[in-house]
């Protein structure tokens, strides 16, 4: 409505009735068509105007409009036959409806000689066309307009335009006339009128004014062009380019999932389920070849115009399996969509297969579903289901061909984030099982660790580790294998372990290092093929400290030297033979000898951490010089430090590995050596000796175990072994370690003795009666040792 124009309200008599039937407006326009007073009728039943030749055919108003001849009691008590056109209004809050009732009182409006809103010529047009006056009342329509608004001009001559449409978008088309009629100036006014479902009817309204013979604005010619094809096709086009913006935001394939089922709805469907095949174990790849019924489908995402979903039978991550004939079924076997509809009985047979779907389907009113495969790249995916009830339209072909477009957009998408997440799951998994996730606590060192994949490669092939070994030692390893990505991941993995393993049996650090480039080169000859060569390639540093005497022993295979620390000094890099990168074959590696002041901190590091696009790898191995000398005591923090001052903000362009180990020294009065003579006579008196030393240490809680290890192992190496044998004696805050040690190189093997065999349990009772046992090769011969746990110790 236009406020600021005094529209003479007498000229349309109009009412307004409840949903219950009563009146509850009553305008002038009424009171002068009928005679009654508003206050005689409001709150009355709308009925009692009927004359009583009508009551018995009161009209029932149904859809959205009525209009015919009712007659209507005037107040003098005569009757009046009036032809009326009622229409809904809907409140705004969802409460009920109203119904408008008008009918004009004043049709011929002011007519004047010559008056140009008579002009024929203007009602001639194939185009439909309206005439209103200066009251902006209707004046005119053309054959055209009357069919397209299904009213008589002369039932409608003299409403305005929002009596005639009842649409809320008649009363800015109403504003724009004032405009014109005022300015003389015409516009165009486009509106969109909803006519059930999602189906919107478009309308371009060209406004011209009407002037007489001397340029006078008598009124406003309407010609109304309808450009609904080109409004739909328009509207389409923005959806797949919402599509394309809303629609793989994320590298996530239920978020994925989701945004396509929410960029359908509303504009597509009322409900969009996406269903997507579940590969046959977990992450692997989907099933490739021809599907057959039946189905198993994973619900990933749904939407609905409800809240809450209501529509839906299966919850977000429910497997169901779909026979044929069924929508999702037998769209996914035919490799093409499906529309499927209560009305030509295509659902007959799935609601007959499903009764929870046929329930909901009765309940909700679902009258038509389309299937649409999801598949990308040859890659069947799964399938979305568009359904719609409230849209009483089914879908049509060009519904079609857009729900094809948009998941076929969606489907790339999708596969992009499933082979994202299946490479992401690999990584990650075997980035949890190649790096220790804590570092164990050891009587030698004190160790701190980081590990941080390149800001653009993903996980790489560096590696760290702190391995326990014999005799209170420990080893210190840090590793890079060449390249990035799963392969590199998986041949780390491969290396960490082996390194794990041939440190179990005691190896030297150079000996360590030609196994390990062994087996590099097996691994390159696996990748390779006849005619080429694998690229498999790595870099190795190995190290062993022993508390007891503090020298540690180190190796190198094309790895940077470690950097050490000493105690209130300044860092400096520890000068190793530079040995060949692992993968080689056939080169020989070097071994050095250090003797390390307790409280030394080694820094063992990927070439990740001081080589950069920015300095040179000098300027890299000062800064990290200059990062150790200045760091804190903690070695937690120290680790930080060094990362933030050698390591850009947004990341390394390589893997970094970084492991810093304190050296720790064990006091000399909680190691006992002895000699052992070779008469087996006498190891009586050593086993005295043990108990006493035992009895110094305040272990008398173990003298019974160690007593019995002891003799067990001094009795095998004077009956098996070469002299000199040497007995020691270590003792850790938790462990009592035995050592017993001779000439010979032949190492000892448990056996099952035989029933009547005199001898033969001894190892057997050893490995019983310790938490482990072993034996290690060293430059003089061998040494047999075994660990005794002590209760109550810390």
């Amino acid at each position: 409505m236009s406020p600021d124009y005094p529209f003479d309200e007498a000229a349309t008599a109009r009412a307004v009735i409840d949903a219950d039937g009563t009146l509850v407006e009553w305008n002038a326009g009424a009171e002068r068509l009928l005679g009654h007073r508003a206050a005689e009728v409001l709150g009355r039943p709308a009925a009692d105007l009927l004359a009583d030749a009508d009551r018995g055919r009161r009209p029932a108003f149904e859809g959205d409009r009525w209009d015919g001849v009712l007659t209507l009691r005037r107040r003098d008590g005569g009757t009046l036959p009036v032809w009326l056109l009622a229409h809904r209004v809907r409140a705004q809050d969802d409460g009920p409806h109203r119904w408008l009732v008008v009918t004009p009182v004043e049709q011929d409006g002011r007519r004047l000689p010559d008056d140009p809103l008579d002009d024929v010529g203007l009602l001639d047009s194939p185009c439909a066309i309206a005439i209103y006056d200066d009251r902006l009342r209707l004046r005119r329509i053309n054959p055209v307009m009357s069919e397209i608004l299904m009213l008589a001009e002369e039932n409608v001559r003299g409403l305005r335009a929002p009596e005639v449409t009842g649409r809320p978008q008649s009363y800015d088309v109403e504003r724009q006339l004032l405009r014109v009629l005022t300015t003389g100036r015409g516009t165009d006014v486009r509106t969109y009128v909803p006519v059930g479902g999602d189906r919107t009817h478009a309308w371009l309204a060209r406004l011209a004014p009407v002037v007489d013979g001397k340029g006078r604005v008598r009124g406003v010619a309407v010609a109304a062009h309808d450009f609904t094809e080109q409004y739909v096709a328009q509207e389409r086009l923005q959806l797949v380019n919402e599509a394309s913006v809303r629609i793989g935001t994320t590298l996530d394939v239920t978020r994925t999932a989701q945004e396509l089922a929410d960029v359908c709805v509303p504009a597509l469907a009322d409900f969009v389920s996406v269903d997507l095949l579940d590969p046959q174990e977990h992450g692997s790849e989907l099933p490739s070849g021809r599907l057959t019924a039946p189905v198993a489908l994973r619900r990933t995402a749904h939407r609905s115009v409800n809240a809450g979903n209501p529509e839906a039978v299966a919850r977000p991550g429910r497997l169901d399996v779909y026979p044929t004939p069924s929508p999702q079924a037998d769209a996914l076997l035919a490799g093409h969509t499906i529309v499927a509809s209560t009305s030509t009985g295509d659902l007959e047979d799935w609601l007959a297969w499903d009764p929870a779907r046929t329930e909901r389907i009765k309940e909700y009113g679902i009258h038509t579903t389309m299937s649409v495969p999801i598949q990308a790249r040859g890659t069947t995916l799964g399938v979305a289901v568009l359904t719609r009830f409230k849209n009483p339209e089914p879908f049509t072909p060009d519904d079609v061909l857009l729900a094809e477009e948009i998941t076929a957009r969606a489907a790339v998408c999708i596969d992009n984030a499933r082979r994202y997440s299946r490479e992401r799951e690999t990584a990650l998994a075997l980035q949890r099982s190649l790096l220790p996730r804590s570092l164990p606590r050891t009587a030698a060192v004190d160790a701190a660790s980081r590990y941080l994949p390149a800001a653009r490669s993903g996980v790489g092939g560096d590696w760290f580790d702190v391995i326990p070994l014999s005799g209170l030692r420990v080893a210190l390893v840090v590793g890079d294998v060449v390249g990035h990505g799963v392969q590199a991941s998986a041949t780390m993995g491969r290396l960490r372990t082996a390194v794990r393993t041939l440190a179990d049996i005691d190896l030297a650090p150079d000996e360590l290092l030609t196994h390990l480039d062994d087996l590099v080169v097996r691994l390159s000859e696996e990748t390779g093929n006849d005619n080429s060569p694998g690229e498999v390639g790595a870099t190795c540093l190995y190290a062993v400290y022993d508390p007891v005497s503090r020298r540690c022993t180190m190796a190198r295979a094309g790895h940077p030297s470690p950097v050490m620390v000493p105690p209130g000094g300044r860092a400096r890099e520890i000068e190793l033979p530079a040995g060949p990168p692992l993968g080689l074959g056939g080169l020989p590696f070097e071994s050095a000898e250090i003797e390390l002041r307790e409280g030394t901190v080694l820094s063992f590091y990927t070439d990740g951490l001081i080589e950069s696009r920015e300095r040179d790898v000098d300027a890299g191995h000062a800064l990290l010089c200059d990062a150790l000398s200045a760091a804190a005591d903690s070695l937690e923090e120290t680790c930080d430090h060094v990362l933030h001052a050698l390591l850009p903000s947004g990341g390394a362009a390589d893997d970094v590995a970084l492991l810093l180990a304190r050296t720790q020294g064990l006091p000399a009065a909680r190691v006992a050596t002895w000699d052992i003579p070779a008469d087996p006579a006498l190891v009586a008196p050593i086993r005295k000796q043990v108990l006493e030393q035992l009895g110094t240490w305040s272990l008398s809680e173990a003298s019974f175990t160690a007593e019995l290890v002891v003799s067990e192992l001094v009795t095998n190496a004077i009956r098996y072994g070469a002299h000199p044998i040497r007995l020691r004696l270590i003792h850790d805050a938790a462990t009592l370690i035995c050592e017993v040690s001779d000439t010979s190189h032949t190492a000892p093997h448990l056996r099952r003795a035989k029933v009547f065999d005199e001898g033969g349990r001894g190892l057997l009772l050893v490995a019983q009666l310790t938490q482990r046992w072993g034996s290690r090769h060293t430059t003089e011969g061998k040494t047999i040792w075994a660990e005794i746990g002590l209760l109550g110790e810390v």
